[in-house]
């Protein structure tokens, strides 16, 4: 059974049922829901929901009018019934690398953001966001310092690849040439800790009639939710990153407090049983790159130690600051002797390029802005429109 957090924030409004956005099924939910709503009967649902299936994930269409080989009276009742509707981009930002970042509106009071590299993977990487602020408190992270609202649906994460191929104009999906090559579930959020939507999320953008990314495109970074790293495994086969930045359970304590939960001997064991591991399916481990905290020559002999036997890459990630933080960035010649001990112990050990710090977009820097000036920002818009 997984873990999944409902911080949903509570209300003794009625509350009004929202129609069900189509973009958030599983193929199976889709037919089903079709049937529920007596859009088509059983024995076609099957067909029907697979000619919407394609509208939806291939096509991208946000309007059921779109549809040109579904019938008129099905059209109607679609509309009756379900959204297409994609969620409000409230500002979109590109920093002078060509990363764009969007702060997107899924509900009222729930603002995520999602960031597109480009020229990462084969072509580009999405980093999308799995929760709305975090639990998790890690002390160098920017998004940390933003309270958990709530988990986001699985409508609401493929709404974020939604819309970075509508502002990439990438429908319908294309077979070669993509911009969006990649998916990395490294933005807000603990993805373990909404595993159930997180999977249905990879189901949905992996199915080879929609958006059709391979899973092995398709990367899931925890912090290390010990007992759902297993179900990720199994439920997903996604590509496993583990947020590692310490090789000793002192240091992780203070970096990544939940390790004092699950600590180090408990993570490395569940790493070494994730299902489909191999050398061809290497594990990532993160590790940003803290100056006179965790960058000196013995801390690198000491992962190299730690992760013994384990199909591997080590992604080196110069530490991106944000106002307000302790912390500083490794010297480049530090971080370079760092990868040169991994490296000569075989491991792959790339140093992350940052992109785009200037827009805050970069590793750990996710945290809307907006949470700042939101409600100044929208009194002023409002006097400005009375």
């Amino acid at each position: 059974m997984s873990i999944t957090l409902d911080l949903s924030r509570v209300s003794n409004a009625p509350a009004v049922k929202a129609p069900v956005n189509l973009s958030g099924l599983t193929r199976a939910g889709l037919r089903q829901a079709l049937i529920d709503a007596s859009v088509c009967p059983p024995e076609k649902a099957k067909m029907r929901a697979s000619q919407v299936w394609s509208w939806i994930h291939h096509y991208g269409v946000t309007e059921f009018s779109a549809m040109s080989n579904v019938a008129k009276d099905m059209q109607a009742k679609l509309a009756e019934h379900f959204t297409l509707a994609r969620p409000e981009v409230v500002e979109r930002q590109v920093s002078k690398d060509g990363t764009r970042k969007w702060l997107i509106r899924t509900a009222p009071g729930i603002e995520i953001e999602t960031v597109y590299i480009p020229d990462v993977g084969r072509a580009g990487a999405l980093c999308v966001s799995s929760q709305v602020g975090c639990t998790l408190n890690c002390t160098f992270c920017h998004t940390g310092t933003q309270k958990l609202v709530r988990n986001l649906t699985a409508a609401e994460i493929v709404a974020q690849v939604q819309v970075a191929r509508d502002d990439l104009e990438e429908w319908p999906s294309p077979k070669e040439d993509r911009r969006l090559s990649n998916i990395v579930f490294m933005g807000m959020g603990e993805p373990l800790y909404n595993l159930d939507h997180v999977a249905d999320a990879i189901d949905i953008i992996s199915d080879n009639e929609g958006i059709a990314l391979s899973r092995r495109r398709i990367t899931v970074s925890t912090s290390g939710v010990v007992p759902q790293l297993q179900a990720l495994g199994d439920r997903t086969a996604a590509m496993l990153a583990i947020s590692l930045h310490a090789t000793s359970d002192a240091l992780r304590d203070v970096l990544v407090p939940l390790n004092k939960k699950y600590p180090l001997d408990q993570l490395m064991a569940a790493i070494r049983a994730y299902p489909g591991l191999s050398n061809a399916r290497r594990v990532t481990f993160e590790y940003v790159m803290l100056k006179g905290v965790n960058d000196s020559p013995e801390e690198a002999r000491a992962l190299l130690k730690l992760i013994e036997g384990i199909p591997a890459k080590i992604n080196l990630i110069p530490f991106n600051p944000w106002p307000g933080v302790e912390y500083e960035c490794s010297d480049w010649k530090t971080i370079e002797r760092f990868a040169a001990i991994l490296n000569k112990a075989g491991y792959a050990s790339p140093i992350r390029t940052p992109r785009g710090r200037d827009i805050l977009a970069a590793c750990g820097q996710l945290k809307s802005e907006s949470e700042k000036i939101r409600a100044s920002a929208l009194r002023k818009a409002e006097q400005a429109a009375a």
